[in-house]
């Protein structure tokens, strides 16, 4: 999400401008994200339980985003909601937005809090971020029509200060981007650990484990929690690279990964892809250039 806000980076052809944010501080639990990020965007991330790091958040900022742990409402996770011990950390980023008031904050996460189970915890969460002074809205994103070769669904909130609606981008008018068109002058490229196009040999197995990429169509979701076993190449025998992977997130083939195959997959899945969060990073710039506080 921070490269997305930053914009200045290249994908499918396309160039993300620059835009006016800089991240002045970051948390992550994980070591490996933590050194992934330091290795691509220079500067330090606080790195341990976001607990352990709350009175070293800055006293002010614009902006605030964050996307809290989603495996307990994750179609694919565990789905015990908030009797889970992750997904209520969205109460540490309210309580930063709080403390520093932000002129705009964004949180993203799984689609799984509109299913029916999920709704409950859902409109408690959105109580809980209609925070005085902000006007909050959410809204469900399909990747695949902002640019992103990935039919990836995600549920974005944003709040802005003051009493104007923010407008959510709206779908690009022109057809998704194909996983052929993202991947395929990589298909006689051969394995190199430097770029990362490196991958997995797990064998076939039963559902997750023999999913095929459409050459045609966008991919289907890049998960997290994969094991090995993410999808097969839409033509070649073999199970696609972490750097196709990556490309399917939008990621730029500049951008590093500091660890080894099965955290990589891990802090790949996990991303919202840049090219998404360049949208709505655009859109909130938008709001504050053209509407008073």
């Amino acid at each position: 999400m921070d490269l997305g806000f930053m914009g200045g980076f290249q994908f499918g052809g396309n160039f993300y401008d620059r835009l006016p944010f800089e991240v002045i501080w970051a948390n992550d639990i994980s070591d490996g994200a933590c050194q992934t990020y330091r290795l691509n965007f220079g500067h330090d991330i606080e790195c341990g339980d976001i607990d352990t790091h709350m009175d070293d958040v800055p006293e002010k900022a614009d902006l605030v985003t964050g996307g809290f742990p989603c495996q307990d409402v994750s179609i694919n996770g565990a789905r015990t909601m908030d009797n889970g011990g992750r997904t209520i950390l969205y109460t540490r980023m309210i309580d930063v937005i709080r403390r520093i008031k932000p002129r705009a904050f964004v949180a993203e996460n799984v689609k799984g809090f509109l299913l029916t189970e999920g709704r409950p915890f859902f409109d408690r969460m959105m109580e809980d971020f209609d925070l005085p002074g902000y006007n909050v809205s959410h809204h469900l994103y399909l990747a695949s029509d902002y640019g992103v070769p990935q039919v990836r669904q995600r549920i974005f909130i944003v709040g802005v200060q003051g009493s104007q609606i923010f407008n959510h981008p709206t779908a690009l008018h022109m057809p998704p981007m194909t996983a052929r068109e993202a991947l395929a002058d990589l298909e006689d490229t051969p394995e190199c650990r430097a770029t990362h196009h490196i991958w997995s040999r797990a064998k076939r197995s039963p559902e997750q484990g023999s999913r095929k990429l459409a050459a045609d169509k966008p991919a289907t979701t890049i998960r997290a929690e994969h094991h090995g076993n993410i999808q097969w190449h839409y033509k070649l025998p073999r199970r696609i690279s972490l750097r196709e992977a990556a490309r399917l997130q939008s990621f730029p083939d500049t951008f590093r990964f500091a660890s080894a195959m099965r955290k990589t997959e891990r802090q790949i899945g996990n991303a919202v892809p840049p090219v998404l969060a360049w949208h709505i990073a655009k859109a909130i710039r938008d709001h504050f250039d053209t509407k008073a506080i």
